[in-house]
Formats: C-alpha cells, sequence, structure tokens
C-alpha cells in the first residue's frame, strides 16, 4: 500500500487539461468565459452549481433556471498543453490566455454573462 507522500507526490505529476473554455447559451447565444487548471473537473462543477441553483453568476443562473440544461453548451476554446520534459505551465498564462478571449469576444452586457472589471 502506498503512503500519503507517495499518493501526494503521484498527484502533484499528474496532467490535468488546463485551459480557456465557455459555456454557451444556445437561445439568446450569450456566452460565459473563464479558466482552469482541470477543464474536466471544472465541467462538472459549473453544471453542478447550475443545477443546485448555486452558480456565483446570477444571469446565467436564471437562464439555465428558465431554459433548462439542454439548451447550453459547455466548449473548450484553447487548451495548454504541457509535454513531459517541459516545466509546468504558470498559472498566470492561464489568466493571461483567458483575458485574451475576454479582449477578443468581449462576452459583456448583451453579449455575455461575464462582467467587465474595473
Amino acid at each position: 500500500m502506498k503512503t500519503k507522500k507517495e499518493l501526494r507526490d503521484e498527484y502533484k505529476e499528474m496532467k490535468f487539461k488546463k485551459g480557456v473554455f465557455q459555456i454557451r447559451n444556445t437561445v439568446n447565444k450569450k456566452v460565459y468565459i473563464d479558466s482552469s487548471a482541470d477543464l474536466d473537473a471544472i465541467f462538472k462543477r459549473q453544471k453542478f452549481q447550475l443545477n443546485c441553483g448555486n452558480h456565483p453568476v446570477a444571469e446565467l443562473q436564471k437562464d439555465w433556471k428558465e431554459l433548462g440544461e439542454g439548451k447550453f453548451e459547455f466548449e473548450i476554446l484553447s487548451e495548454i498543453k504541457e509535454n513531459d520534459t517541459a516545466v509546468k505551465s504558470d498559472p498566470k498564462d492561464l489568466k493571461l490566455l483567458e483575458q485574451m478571449f475576454l479582449d477578443e469576444i468581449m462576452p459583456f452586457d448583451e453579449k455575455g454573462y461575464n462582467k467587465k472589471k474595473k
């Protein structure tokens, strides 16, 4: 049986899909853009929050409740690939990539669920 340290070290070496994603409302075409160091887990978490009624973005939550899960699509916009020999990517790279998509798509007001940063 492996020790806690061995299990922790194995976990640290695991590779997760990281990148920028969007949740798109197929009815009104609004999008919510965010990033995650684990895209598989974030999709599950976002759906769980929306289905439980406690998503932090109130307008997205409202539309999800009114329209239902079937009217939304979860999509990966960009993924940061890491090869086995590379140094792990910096979390700042992920936020920079997210900001690039926010600047390009501008999912604010009538176009999306994101809020402009002041």
